[in-house]
């Protein structure tokens, strides 16, 4: 039975976007503590380790529930297990990968998602040279196999990993075999049906954004030189304006008028 996804499910309970997108930080800052033996955390405390501010978070929090106690705090392992509960990590998520190339051999061996209740179902790509080779212990299956293993894994979510021209073809296929997640790291935006959610990661737009921090950091400023007028092309009389100012002449029965060629032709109607 396929399950459906954390994101239509909160959607449906009328919790924001913006806060989904922060419970995972809650989560990882809470997972912390719990490693550390922390019993309670207060909400200014759980703030600063999430980087948000206090306010935001119990605004957030309001949206699941009173899960505090005033003057003590939160109780770190209930909470870890109520936003785990919400983000539907206390059950099994199988997840193909289409594109076994660098990108690919590195999330598919990345251990977080095994932790997080995601289990990678299958490794997928199109390249004969690729498909039979292993990654993380599994064999990379050709292309051909996606719909069968959709349906027999009940696969919702789909990472592409594939180069940018292949990601718009195996997204619209992953689509049609029932996938209704999917995670891309190609850079492209990828156009999907109402109903399918996408969430991309791009890592050159994540390094342009620090560079541009990083140069205002170190006090540098765009460099502003002086504004150019564009080049004005001579005009050079064609056969065009050639023909016009002849059709002046037999017009006005006089010779045509210095700078002429320097205006516009209007040839007459």
């Amino acid at each position: 039975m396929r399950r459906t996804p954390v994101g239509r499910q909160t959607r449906a309970r009328g919790i924001p976007e913006a806060t989904v997108a922060r419970l995972p930080l809650y989560l990882r800052a809470l997972t912390a503590l719990s490693e550390r033996s922390v019993p309670t955390v207060s909400s200014e405390e759980l703030a600063a380790a999430a980087g948000v501010n206090s306010a935001k978070l119990r605004k957030d929090f309001s949206y699941l529930g009173s899960y505090g106690t005033r003057g003590v705090g939160y109780d770190v392992e209930y909470l870890v297990y109520q936003i785990s509960r919400e983000l539907g990590l206390t059950q099994d998520w199988p997840v193909v990968i289409v594109g076994i190339g660098n990108l690919g051999h590195a999330l598919a061996n990345y251990g977080g998602f095994a932790s997080r209740g995601f289990r990678v179902a299958a490794l997928l790509d199109a390249d004969p040279n690729v498909v039979g080779s292993t990654a993380a212990g599994l064999p990379v299956r050709h292309m051909d196999e996606l719909e069968s293993i959709v349906a027999s894994q009940h696969v919702s979510i789909g990472v592409i990993t594939t180069p940018p021209g292949a990601a718009q073809q195996v997204c619209d296929r992953l689509v049609e075999a029932g996938v209704t997640s999917i995670l891309n790291f190609a850079p492209t935006v990828l156009n999907v049906p109402d109903g399918v959610d996408v969430r991309k990661v791009d890592l050159s737009i994540e390094l342009q954004i620090l560079a541009f921090h990083e140069q205002r950091k170190s006090g540098e400023e765009p460099e502003e030189g002086p504004i150019e007028e564009p080049p004005v092309r001579e005009r050079t009389p064609g056969p065009v304006r050639a023909a016009a100012a002849k059709l002046r002449r037999a017009a006005g029965g006089g010779k045509d008028t210095k700078g002429d060629s320097d205006r516009q032709a209007v040839l007459p109607a």
